[in-house]
């Protein structure tokens, strides 16, 4: 992949369970679904396009979230489609540098 130690060195993916990333400074980053689809970078997701919808008070069941593709953009970020139809977050290798829970 890249070469700078804030670049990725791998990248696995688990459709289940989230992210790893392996750093080239030998940092290795997880980072689960939930913890991943909550920071969605994606205009709506960040509220470019107007606040978001209300949530409705009484919470319908919801099929546990998965990942169904990951897809590279060009050699800075990752676009993931989820299993709930999103599929608008481009999410850049500093972003997810910037955000990792480690």
């Amino acid at each position: 992949m890249m070469s700078g130690p804030n670049d990725p060195k791998h990248v696995a993916v688990s459709k289940s369970k989230g992210i790893t990333i392996e750093w080239g400074d030998g940092r290795r980053s997880h980072y689960s679904l939930k913890y991943l689809r909550d920071r969605c970078p994606c205009a709506t997701c960040t509220g470019a396009h107007g606040p978001a919808p209300e949530a409705s008070p009484f919470p319908m069941f919801q099929p546990a979230l998965k990942i169904v593709e990951v897809e590279p953009v060009g050699n800075y970020a990752i676009r993931i489609r989820w299993s709930d139809g999103h599929n608008t977050g481009i999410y850049s290798y500093d972003y997810l540098r910037s955000i990792s829970p480690e």
